[in-house]
């Protein structure tokens, strides 16, 4: 009888990893506290207000400014619409371009496309899976503007080098921190290193509002445009009436009152749920060291990630599995994982025939073309295996059933030959 469970066989593990994100009884009294008070909002612009949101969203500001010891933090309802307010608040001009990572979610490029400005991608280094400093320069063009580097995964990007880039050719950066909360980067938090970070805190974030986003910055100028941007382009007067007057082209990107309350007591929880992260995430990683086949995410030893996944490179040659095989027979196990991450981005019918009206009038060399990003391709299509498990509310004994699925599927890989998916 076939011992493995995409066989028939039975599981290593029977029931479901806990549930995430981890809320408590302080969230909820912070959203009755909310629903008791009646404001859900406050973004008013009666006299003595500066229409800079209620009560808990300044303070889920000022909590965020102070731990990351920054001037500004400005809340929005997502970490997309955060990142198109730093891209206008940057002063990137329409048809001007940002250098970016392909292998990202998808609004860390569309952001640029949001304020009518054209993404270039620039490849993945193979170990990091971050954006390769080498590509950004060999991406730099007379209408580059602005670089966005991702730290994929709760992984620091080489922020060094990549701000050496942007001295040397005046350009802006823009940190997209939205998987790294709490992350650093040599010594300093992730945010704080560029012309300003963005962060998430959707539901499935290291730490979440159910929806939101931050910007910080220590650049007055920018913290004033995203605010601007987040609130319909209206600049409040205090101690004066408001006058529904747009200085500039701004959008709905507020945060209620109920997501920043949620948002606080998470934040409260940050390092915390970030050091869980790193215990089980090490204790996978190096359980599974002895497998050659299998190379963690690099991540130098004065860095530290937040770990909101734990990825791997696979190597099929050394293994004599093919990936699809065995991460199929890990989810047969009742392991989740998954086989690569998103398609490089320039794969996406927006970049080809669905592309923006700003393409009219672009006159850059933006090459979307497959094999534009060999790397990230190859990650994506053929090595990257990842899974987020190893977050709390997790324990170290769901590590020992990770690690047991995949002895158990090297023990008995020959099953796998019947198996044709």
């Amino acid at each position: 009888m076939a011992r493995l469970a995409l066989l028939g066989g039975p599981k290593t593990r029977s029931i479901p990893f806990p549930p995430h994100p981890v809320l408590d009884e302080r969230e909820r009294k912070a959203v009755l506290s909310v629903l008791e008070s009646g404001r859900l909002s406050t973004f008013v612009a009666a006299p003595g207000k500066h229409f800079l949101g209620g009560e808990k969203i300044r303070e889920f500001e000022q909590l965020f400014a102070d731990y990351h010891k920054v001037q500004y933090a400005v809340a929005f309802n997502s970490a997309t619409a955060a990142l198109h307010a730093a891209v206008v608040a940057c002063g990137v001009q329409p048809g001007e371009e940002v250098v970016t990572t392909p292998y990202t979610f998808t609004s860390t490029a569309t952001s640029a496309l949001m304020a009518n400005a054209v993404p270039v991608f620039a490849d993945v280094d193979a170990e990091t899976f971050n954006i390769s400093p080498d590509a950004i320069e060999e991406r730099i063009s007379p209408l580059t503007k602005a670089i966005t580097p991702v730290h994929l995964f709760g992984a620091p990007a080489d922020m060094d080098r990549i701000m050496q880039i942007a001295k040397k050719h005046g350009l802006k950066v823009i940190e997209d921190c939205a998987q790294a909360p709490g992350a650093r980067y040599r010594g300093k938090l992730v945010g704080t290193i560029g012309d300003c970070g963005v962060f998430s805190f959707t539901e499935n974030k290291n730490i979440t509002s159910g929806e939101g986003g931050m910007l910080i910055t220590n650049d007055e100028r920018i913290a004033d445009v995203a605010r601007l941007v987040r609130n319909h382009g209206e600049a409040v007067v205090a101690n004066q009436p408001r006058t529904y007057s747009s200085s500039i082209l701004g959008w709905n990107y507020r945060m209620t009152e109920i997501d920043a309350a949620i948002g606080i007591e998470q934040f409260k929880k940050m390092d915390q749920f970030n050091q869980t992260r790193n215990r089980l995430a090490k204790k996978l990683i190096s359980s599974l060291s002895n497998m050659d086949w299998l190379a963690p995410q690099r991540i130098p030893p004065e860095d530290y990630s937040a770990f909101y996944v734990v990825a791997f490179r696979y190597d099929e040659q050394k293994i004599g599995i093919p990936r699809k095989k065995f991460v199929d027979a890990l989810n047969a196990e009742g392991i989740p994982f998954g086989a690569g991450y998103v398609k490089p981005l320039y794969y996406s019918p927006i970049y080809h025939e669905n592309r923006p009206f700003i393409y009219r009038h672009y006159r850059g060399a933006a090459d979307y073309s497959p094999g534009v990003c060999p790397v990230a391709e190859r990650l994506h299509f053929r090595e990257l295996i990842m899974t987020l498990v190893c977050r709390p509310p997790a324990t170290e004994s769901d590590i020992d059933d990770i690690v047991s699925a995949v002895g158990k599927i090297i023990e008995n890989k020959h099953e796998l030959e019947a198996y044709n998916p």
